[in-house]
This record gives structure tokens, sequence and C-alpha cells, in this order.
């Protein structure tokens, strides 16, 4: 199965991969055909609240175009659908507001368990990235300072013990400063999970930062939204 495939890969630990963040509200099917010709390991599609766009047609027309794995990434129980190749069930552990710690993920279990999808625990850690991001708003919960690396560390360390299969360190869609280095080698060093960093990774350089800091996957989607051409540029870097 793609999704095994692409677990087995990043369970390795070492190399990093890029993720395609696609918002159903903001689908661009060009950007899914040039990712055919690029390195790209996955589509992750999700985001924190749709508006307007459908998961299932969203899903349905990636797979139309492409044969990369397409990985959900619900914010919540209505962003599920049978004809993805997996789910990631994140829970947002930075936070305290029970519904996206344990809430919605009581709400999307049973769907997971009929759809039969195949997913992965992932302990969600929003950190600040000097802008308010949409996850920030949605889930009425405060993202943790990127000077509080003990904290975060702890945080992702309780992750692992409690049995959750994969980080997620996110600054926000768009944040204005994307995770710094020194904070994901920290993490990295401290944990045995695969890591997998997102937000405000907008150009080469910052790629280049975030794979040497020790990142397994990658995740960029609002800049490819305002340039999908800055797909190439991006993906050259794996």
């Amino acid at each position: 199965m793609k999704f095994n495939s692409f677990i087995k890969k990043l369970n390795k630990r070492n190399g990093s991969q890029l993720a395609v963040l696609i918002d159903p509200d903001k689908f661009n099917p060009e950007l899914v055909k040039l990712a055919n010709t690029c390195k790209v390991s996955c589509f992750l599609v999700g985001g924190s609240v749709l508006e307007r766009g459908n998961i299932k047609q969203t899903v349905k027309a990636i797979k139309a175009l492409s044969k990369i794995p397409v990985i959900l990434f619900p914010g919540d129980e209505h962003q599920l659908c049978a004809n993805a190749d997996g789910v990631f069930l994140p829970s947002l552990v930075s936070g305290r507001n029970p519904d996206y710690l344990i809430g919605k993920q009581v709400l999307m279990a049973p769907q997971i368990k009929k759809m039969r999808l195949p997913h992965l625990s992932m302990a969600y850690l929003l950190v600040k990235g000097n802008r308010e991001s949409s996850t920030q708003k949605v889930t009425d919960t405060q993202p943790m300072g990127q000077s509080e690396t003990k904290k975060i560390i702890n945080t992702a360390l309780a992750a692992q013990m409690l049995g959750f299969q994969l980080l997620y360190l996110e600054a926000g869609s768009g944040a204005a400063n994307s995770v710094a280095a020194s904070l994901i080698r920290a993490v990295k060093e401290n944990t045995t999970l695969p890591l997998i960093v997102g937000g405000g990774i907008s150009t080469r350089a910052k790629t280049i930062r975030v794979i040497n800091a020790g990142a397994n996957l990658v995740v960029v989607g609002n800049a490819f939204e305002k340039d999908v051409y800055l797909l190439p540029q991006i993906s050259s870097c794996f």
C-alpha cells in the first residue's frame, strides 16, 4: 500500500522528504501536475477549517492527476474520505483545549474505522511564527514560544511516551518565521519519532535549514498557493 511504503521510508529517520499541503479551499490542479515532475513524497490534504472546499472532490481530483500518496491531515471530523491513502490523526498537544486534544479525535475514530483508512497518531505542537495562525484562531489555543525549548522538548517527549507515532512542529500557515533550526535539532536529539516540520517555509534557503536541522518530512503549502513554480526550487533540495 502507498501509505505503508511512505511510512516505512519516514520511519528510517535519516534523510528528509517533501510533503505538499493542499487546502481544498485553494486547490490548484497545476500544483499537482507539477509535483509529478518533482521530488514530492506525498500530498497532505486538509485545513484548520473549510469554507467552500470539498475533501472528497479534492482527493478524487488529485488521484486523477497523480500517483503520489494522498494523506489526510484533518482539522475536524468533516475532513475525512475513504479514497485517501491514509490519515495523520492529529492531537494538539501544545494546547489545552480538550476538543482538539481528544474531542475531535473521538468523532473521527469511528469514521476512520468504518472507512478502513490506514492511520498514524500525530502529536501536533504549534509554535509561534510571529503571526496569528488559523490553527490558533480555530482551536482557541496559544502557540508555544520558540524560546521555550525545554517545554517543547518535554511536550514532545511526553507525546512519545504516550504512544504517539509522529511529531509535528508547526509555525502556522504563512508564518513570518519558520521553526528555528536550533529548536528542530533539539527536539530531534531528544526524541526518536519521525519529525515533521511546517509553517513559513517559503524559500530554498529556509528549506535547506530545516532539512539540515533534522526534519524527516518538510511540509510546504502556503508558499505554493502563492507561487506554484516555487515547487521545483524547493523540491530540488531533497
